[in-house]
């Protein structure tokens, strides 16, 4: 005869949105709820002393399987997530399961409590696959791009920037960004916007920096940066750097092809250019620069040169 305790309990597992099973020491069912008849589309009498655990493929079982070990040893509780096939298609249940004991540490039952977390997860393949495209995006143009603390600890780096710097794999754990520098003091200047940067919380005028690069090679970059402020407190800098050790040599090619035009005009005066010839022109002197070809004639120089200029 059943008490109205009974019936209350009998209500309460029947009307449970989560679906609770109890199963035997191998494994095999010896309660379900009606939740977790409806989710595996059979009956109590079908699922009776079937075997609990319906993953969806082996690697997902043995996963199960080694994680559940841990009922049968104190504290005699786990929790997993399985992956099974429902009426209502693939479903993700995340199970909190407990033992039963004799007193002496034998278990004589499992009681587990199941909560379908299927949209939870697939919401996190969404936004995974989200970032994953995001990064795609990011990646794929000339802007890396960085956060570090105010101590200049790196937080997130660019794959593309670890792959650039020397010793910058993603695998050396948290390393300064300074740690990269060469001892070249025109660093100094950009260590010292930075530095502003942190202490003002106000956006500096991009500058550049030699890095140390693979290949034993260093690289020059621009950084564009911002610090990230709250409660008027700089917590992080943010920001991306662009690889200019190209454009680096042509300035300086254009620097050095400058000096030298100035130097020939003032030898010109003189009546003699700088191979003592009489009035070679400037681009004569260029040529030597950007070829290793030398020429006794301008006009062997494959250039539209201006007649002003020759």
């Amino acid at each position: 005869m059943s008490t109205p305790d009974d019936t209350l309990y009998k209500e309460l597992v029947d009307h449970q949105q989560d679906l609770l099973v109890k199963f035997s020491p191998e494994g095999r069912l010896l309660f379900v709820n009606k939740a977790y008849c409806d989710a595996m589309g059979k009956t109590k009498e079908e699922l009776a002393g079937s075997i609990f655990m319906p993953a969806t493929d082996k690697r997902s079982s043995e996963i199960m399987a080694t994680k559940m070990t841990n009922l049968f040893r104190p504290p005699y509780t786990c929790q997993v997530e399985q992956w099974i096939s429902s009426p209502l298609g693939s479903r993700c249940i995340s199970w909190s399961a407990r033992s039963i004991t004799d007193g002496n540490g034998a278990v004589t039952a499992i009681i587990a409590n199941g909560h379908d977390i299927s949209r939870i997860r697939q919401e996190h393949r969404v936004v995974r696959k989200r970032d994953e495209e995001l990064m795609q995006l990011l990646e794929s143009g000339t802007q890396m791009y960085f956060t570090h603390s105010p101590d200049h600890t790196l937080i997130y780096v660019s794959p593309r920037i670890q792959a650039l710097l020397r010793g910058g794999s993603s695998h050396s754990g948290k390393r300064l960004w300074t740690d990269y520098l060469t001892d070249n003091p025109l660093n100094a200047k950009g260590l010292e916007r930075t530095l502003k940067a942190i202490s003002t919380g106000r956006r500096e005028p991009p500058y550049r920096l030699e890095f140390y690069g693979r290949n034993n090679t260093n690289i020059w970059v621009e950084i564009n940066e911002i610090p990230v402020v709250k409660n008027k407190k700089t917590v992080a800098i943010a920001g991306y750097l662009v690889d200019i050790t190209e454009k680096k040599k042509v300035e300086e090619g254009l620097i050095e092809a400058e000096i030298l035009l100035k130097n020939y005009g003032g030898q010109k005066k003189a009546g003699k250019d700088a191979a003592g010839g009489e009035n070679a022109g400037p681009f004569a002197a260029l040529k030597t620069i950007f070829s290793s070809k030398n020429s006794e004639n301008e006009a062997d120089i494959p250039l539209d040169i201006p007649d002003n200029l020759r």
